[in-house]
């Protein structure tokens, strides 16, 4: 998980039931439906979530680039309905897809985004030359990104947002697509631009990316937000260890076995399993094997893990992220 590194307790963002609704031939879809949030200067924050469940469109929203329905928000110090210009000024941000030109090598593409930021030709082409050394394109830079590789131009759409020095750097799914080492890459890029102040606010479906990232995050489901804080706070609201318990014939019979054992915490049955929490699985899992022979249950499948992001998002939630994202 990432280690906090002193971000300013001082909020950069924080918004108040911000809501966005859409409208479609159905009837009015609620894309967005209270964000209450406070970002703090300096940390990098997530939201995680599934497809379609508000993350983008909130981004968007910060970004100014889709007004709220309703709600307030400040970003970067700039309030956002009132000085969306300042905002803009203050921000970067880098969307699911990019927006760079085939036909064009990086080095020119920095250095006309420098420019449009109002820099000289001479200060846009140093900076540029900076921003390809720190995000290691250098040997690509005078290359059309048409032939880039996907960590490539991910890593040249990072520099295309910061390169005018933003205070907050929106990330939507800066990972998608790319190969494990791409994306490791791409995380070591993102901490750096944080251990340089800079506030760092990306959306994820990746749970191992939200963990290992994010200084802290959020859970949002069906536009709400359903859970917030560090990973391992997150982990700890799942109490103990997790026994997933298999077994033949009626499910609901088999967890009513459980209910009131002393070695239990909490019970359920989810995603098809009976799922106990309890203190300690190494020692829980001789008792439930006990348990299931007392009462002539057929055991299938047993397994033992400690708590992860995605224990947390099937108990606030009822569904498990990572089927999701599969």
């Amino acid at each position: 998980m990432a280690e906090s590194t002193g971000a300013s307790a001082s909020p950069i963002i924080e918004t108040r039931d911000l809501r966005r609704t859409f409208k479609s031939r159905v009837g009015p879809v609620e894309a967005v439906r209270g964000i209450h949030l406070s970002v703090n200067a300096g940390e990098i924050f997530g939201f995680l979530g599934p497809n379609g469940a508000g993350k983008t469109t909130t981004l968007r929203i910060l970004a100014t680039l889709l007004p709220p329905t309703s709600g307030t928000a400040m970003v970067a110090g700039c309030d956002l309905l009132g000085a969306p210009q300042k905002v803009r000024e203050r921000i970067g941000f880098v969307g699911q897809t990019g927006g760079t030109d085939p036909a064009i090598t990086g080095r020119r593409e920095l250095v006309f985004q420098a420019q449009l930021y109002g820099m000289s030709r001479a200060t846009a082409k140093k900076r540029a030359s900076e921003m390809l050394a720190m995000l290691e394109l250098e040997d690509a830079a005078d290359r059309t990104t048409g032939s880039y590789s996907g960590g490539q131009k991910r890593r040249l759409d990072i520099a295309l947002g910061i390169i005018h020095k933003p205070t907050v750097l929106f990330l939507d799914e800066p990972t998608t697509g790319l190969d494990p080492q791409s994306r490791a890459h791409l995380w070591e890029e993102v901490r750096k631009l944080r251990g340089q102040g800079t506030t760092v606010f990306l959306t994820t479906h990746y749970l191992e990316e939200a963990d290992a990232l994010c200084d802290r995050l959020a859970i949002i489901d069906h536009g709400l937000i359903v859970a917030e804080g560090t990973p391992n706070e997150l982990k700890r609201r799942v109490a103990g260890d997790v026994v997933t318990v298999g077994v033949t014939g009626d499910q609901p019979a088999a967890l009513e076995l459980f209910n009131g054992q002393p070695f239990v915490r909490e019970a359920g049955i989810e995603e098809g399993v009976i799922r106990l929490y309890v203190d300690r699985g190494e020692t829980a899992m001789p008792a439930i094997l006990r348990v299931l022979d007392g009462a002539g249950r057929e055991l299938q499948t047993i397994s033992l893990s400690r708590p992860s992001l995605d224990d947390v998002f099937l108990r606030t939630t009822g569904r498990s992220l990572r089927d999701q994202a599969a």
